[in-house]
């Protein structure tokens, strides 16, 4: 449909009519008869029938043949026949999950979200999906925030990248909704929902301008420039005001800095939450402030389908502004070709064979197995570590993540953890009966009750099932060479509303590890996780740590796979493991101090604390491979630069282990002196390097004025000259340096 034809199509609609094109519903709405839409969920939130017989989205509703019957039944109604947008969470995957996004960080390689968010687009699309609320580009810095198993991590860089890949995974490089298997990409929450103070959940959110401009705004504006179809608004505050109804938040910033003009909708009824915020006295007030703040779409509440109207008639707002959001609510449906083809992609033929088929798998099992991260591998007494297996050394697998299919995340809610794989199947696959099982416990213990989208999970145990457990285990590690132990995080434990205080694994797991220590030193650690952890426990008790986060659908298969050395690690932390949580947040581009503390320091007058070290337990960019690659100090091709010049910094790297390895190469750049503080150190730049044993290769990086800039406080790109300090290695505490001016 042509622009000009829209434009006629929205001058035909009634002001109420437009109005409901920016109110998203669930699919109870459409999926019940409609007498219980009109004495049920309908009447409790305040919504008339007319308002369910035009809302222009649904959410959370997919499956080609439920979705078409939907599309029809509304269109019949709708007064001008317009197709209603399907929107759902597809975070990382629909029915093939990969691993998680904070696991995907891991892999160093947005090429991986790239794929992972086109084959989730793939089968979204056939299930009659249009959109997704994804990526979640929130930069997190506190482990305590459940959400942070949907981040990429704590660097704003590689943040940057991931953002940009994945909604190019989404929609498409060229960003023509109306290819084939594409679907509409939600960056958000705009934003900086991952500040959110004391890492807990909807808190709200402050911060000086610099900060937020330079570390928060950047991978939202990467997945704008993206071509990111919609953004959705945070739940949190900016500078005291809720971001749904922060005019200078969506206005100026989003609209007018970043060139924004797509679909902006609210999260989950957040314009009705501005009223329990303390800044709207009640849903009318907060429909005018929102909408004026630029809101497009009101999920889930009533707020504007209830009062915008009365707003316009009584002159409080310029029906202008309805215009506006419906306008571009018209766009995307245009954009998608849904006024050409309602259904789009929509398929069932296509849902029975693309949905978790073979190549599908294999993608999930390769990235899968590209995100895990060793941090420990310590050689016992005779030169050998345990990790990775070796058949001549009798193994048993222990732990209740052995043959567990619960996996996948909190936020893989179309996923089913029936389609699975389990360590314990995949081990049986390839070691038949060389390899022995016992559960060890459960996941959870008896006194731990967490609540989750779900229910309340809750693994009932007597004291007497508990000791059978842990002694069946026992048994089982005095009889062998060495112990793998599956550890972790519950599903539940990590997520939307899974704020956490304390960061240790669950405890009955942490007495399972200390039984089996007693009777088999040798023990490797395989820990599932949505998020850092303490792991100094785990750290004292094991010989080796592999983190394998929430690997998805395939991940029973990539984890062998790596503990075999089929493949080796080489993911590396996005996001810092502290040493404790009283620590977070913690992140490794923080300011110097004028009483900074080098680590270990025992001056007392310093920035530090007295009864544990400032450093974290793993740091940013951390992590090992099975063999031992060797780095050169760091060389440039000159000491001196112009704003338009380049310097190369340049590295050879040696393979002198028995084994093949991919490491990770990492730039950070420090600015000495500048008119602000500038951080310690910052990503800049990455490269995965593969090496045979023996082999060596020289890596060069190119460094040019836009890794030495800043923005300021009022969004202004500053470029000054003084002394820059260039670092190469393989984490983010390397020291191996160069320096040079620029004039």
């Amino acid at each position: 449909m042509t622009q000009e034809k829209l434009l006629e199509l929205l001058g035909d609609m009634s002001l109420q009519e437009k109005i409901d094109q920016l109110l998203q519903l669930n699919e109870n709405f459409y999926t019940g008869n409609e007498q219980e839409v009109a004495t049920g969920p309908a009447r409790d939130m305040g919504i008339t029938e007319e308002d369910v017989k035009c809302a222009g989205s649904i959410l959370g509703s997919y499956g080609a043949k439920k979705t078409k019957k939907i599309q029809d039944d509304y269109m019949a109604k709708q007064p001008h026949h317009i197709p209603m947008l399907f929107m759902m969470d597809v975070i990382h995957g629909m029915k093939t999950i990969f691993p998680a996004p904070i696991a995907q960080g891991a892999a160093f390689d947005p090429n991986i979200a790239k794929m992972a968010c086109d084959i989730a687009a793939r089968e979204a699309a056939v299930t009659g999906l249009h959109c997704t609320f994804s990526p979640m580009v929130d930069l997190v810095r506190d482990a305590r925030w459940g959400r942070v198993v949907e981040s990429t991590g704590e660097d704003p860089y590689l943040n940057s990248l991931y953002a940009k890949a994945s909604v190019e995974g989404f929609q498409g490089e060229s960003g023509d909704l109306t290819e084939k298997f594409k679907i509409a990409s939600c960056v958000k929450h705009f934003a900086g929902y991952g500040a959110a103070e004391a890492g807990r959940d909807y808190n709200t959110v402050e911060m000086s301008r610099p900060a937020f401009r330079e570390y928060y705004l950047k991978s939202y504006k990467a997945g704008i420039d993206a071509k990111a179809a919609l953004v959705m608004t945070s739940f949190n505050t900016v500078e005291g005001v809720p971001a749904s109804a922060n005019k200078w938040l969506m206005r100026d910033i989003l609209r007018k800095e970043m060139g924004f003009d797509g679909v902006l909708i609210s999260d989950y009824a957040a314009i009705e939450e501005t009223i329990y915020h303390g800044v709207s006295e009640d849903k009318r007030e907060a429909a005018k402030k929102c909408i004026e703040a630029g809101v497009d779409i009101d999920m889930m509440s009533n707020c504007y389908a209830a009062n915008l109207k009365k707003l316009v008639e009584d002159g409080e707002i310029d029906e202008k502004l309805i215009d506006e959001g419906a306008l571009r609510v018209l766009e995307l449906k245009n954009k998608l070709g849904l006024f050409e083809n309602p259904y789009k992609d929509a398929d069932e033929k296509l849902e029975k064979t693309m949905i978790l088929s073979e190549p599908h798998r294999i993608a999930a099992r390769e990235a899968a197995a590209r995100t895990f991260v060793l941090l420990k591998n310590d050689k016992d007494d005779s030169g050998f570590s345990v990790l990775p297996l070796r058949e001549e050394k009798k193994t048993a697998f222990i732990g209740p993540f052995v043959d567990s299919k619960d996996i996948m995340s909190s936020w893989a809610v179309t996923g089913d953890v029936s389609s699975c794989v389990s360590v314990g199947q995949a081990a049986r696959e390839n070691f038949g009966k060389k390899v022995l099982f016992a559960k060890g416990c459960e996941i959870l213990g008896d006194d731990v009750h967490v609540p989750s989208f779900m229910g309340e999970v809750h693994y009932p145990q007597t004291e007497e099932e508990k000791e059978k457990l842990f002694a069946e285990a026992v048994e089982l590690a005095k009889t062998v060479e060495n112990v793998v132990l599956f550890l972790g995080e519950d599903t539940s434990q990590t997520g939307e509303a899974a704020s956490r205080g304390f960061l240790d694994i669950p405890e009955v797991q942490s007495e399972l590890l200390k039984r089996v220590h007693a009777v088999n030193k040798n023990i490797a650690v395989v820990l599932f996780t949505g998020r850092p952890l303490d792991l100094r426990e785990v750290s004292k008790l094991s010989r080796s740590i592999l983190v394998v986060w929430r690997p998805g659908t395939e991940g029973g298969h990539a984890i062998v796979d790596v503990l075999t050395g089929k493949r080796g690690p080489c993911g590396k932390l996005p996001m810092s493991f502290p040493y404790c949580v009283g620590q977070e947040p913690i992140h490794y581009d923080r300011l110097a101090t004028g009483r900074f503390a080098e680590p270990g320091t025992k001056e007392k007058f310093k920035s530090r604390y007295i009864d544990m070290p400032t450093e974290p337990l793993y740091p940013f960019g951390f992590g090992l491979t099975y063999t031992d690659i060797t780095m050169s100090e760091v060389k440039l091709d000159r000491n001196e630069m112009t704003k338009d010049g380049k310097i190369t910094a340049t590295v050879t790297l040696k393979n002198i282990g028995d084994v093949v390895g991919v490491e990770t190469l990492q730039l950070y750049i420090k600015d000495v002196k500048a008119s602000i503080a500038r951080p310690m150190r910052q990503l800049k730049g990455f490269e995965k390097v593969e090496l045979m044993p023996g082999n060596a290769r020289e890596i060069g990086f190119e460094i040019t004025a836009d890794k030495l800039s800043f923005v300021d406080g009022d969004g202004n790109e500053v470029l000054e000259k003084g002394d820059f300090e260039v670092y190469v290695g393989f984490d983010s505490t390397t020291e191996n340096k160069a320096s040079f001016v620029l004039k």
